[in-house]
């Protein structure tokens, strides 16, 4: 009898999750923690997009809030995904569509709405060119996870400036109005603006090294343990005291490291051809 009611009630509406074929491999169970990191990339989308109509709305200090939460939440679902053992290709492209979202448009109108519209046209083109800039990044970065000549020690690094780091530049002139800095929202104001994001999307599709989150494995002297946790503790105080300052100190760090990272991938470099050379390789 039961076999006869999965016969009547014909196949389900509903596409297999993880693009399985209909049959039997598509009404097979699944564990529910492959699901947990695709609801996670989901809410990081919905957070995205409600920072998009809270701007249009004018309440641009939470719109930002979002749009930084949404950061990280795409911080978290791969290394929850890895840690329930829950990765999928489903999963990973799903998170490159929920990164365009949420770090090439949504910042874009964010900016549009509060400050580049004042420049125009050219506002408007400047976020386009910043949304195109950052699907191209991730379309790069995609095809670079395939590439099985990549050496290993190049994981420590991005190339270029990775989406979220993009998204959390291109809004300082935000920052930096809620801080109380006049910016007086003149055409020449904004088209500065408009410039500066311009100048954030090629920095994502440069080839600049940046540093990566996979340097956050390497091992630590136990004497600097206390050190860094009393670091990390007071970074959250000031975000939570001086929100728009530590983000917006935070941002002008983050440029400083380009420099650093470029000339650690530099030496690296060096020292591999030279490893190479004495080889013979």
């Amino acid at each position: 009898m039961a076999r006869a009611a999965r016969l009547m009630a014909g196949p389900s509406p509903f596409a297999p999750f993880d693009g399985e074929d209909e049959g039997a491999s598509a009404r097979r169970r699944i564990p529910f923690r492959s699901i947990i990191p695709n609801l996670i990339t989901l809410l990081a989308i919905c957070a995205g997009m409600t920072g998009v109509r809270l701007a249009f709305e004018g309440r641009f200090e939470i719109a930002v809030a979002m749009v930084l939460g949404a950061a990280a939440l795409d911080g978290i679902d791969g290394r929850i995904a890895r840690l329930l053992k829950g990765q999928s290709r489903f999963g990973a492209e799903m998170d490159s569509l929920a990164d365009i979202v949420n770090f090439g448009i949504a910042p874009g109108l964010l900016l549009y709405a509060h400050t580049l519209k004042e420049a125009g046209s050219l506002g408007w083109i400047a976020a386009l060119l910043y949304a195109t800039a950052c699907a191209l990044r991730l379309a790069r970065f995609n095809t670079m996870l395939d590439d099985p000549h990549q050496p290993k020690w190049h994981t420590g690094y991005f190339v270029g400036v990775p989406a979220p780091a993009g998204a959390g530049l291109a809004m300082l002139p935000m920052y930096l109005s809620f801080m109380g800095v006049d910016l007086g929202y003149y055409p020449a104001t904004a088209t500065l603006s408009a410039l500066y994001i311009v100048f954030i999307g090629l920095l994502m599709v440069s080839r600049l090294p940046t540093f990566s989150g996979k340097s956050v494995g390497i091992r630590l002297r136990r004497d600097v343990v206390v050190p860094l946790i009393l670091l990390v503790v007071l970074y959250v105080a000031l975000l939570m005291s001086f929100l728009w300052q530590t983000l917006a100190a935070t941002a002008v760090a983050y440029f400083i490291s380009i420099v650093f990272s470029v000339r650690s991938y530099r030496e690296r470099a060096r020292r591999e051809r030279e490893h190479e050379h004495e080889h013979g390789y």
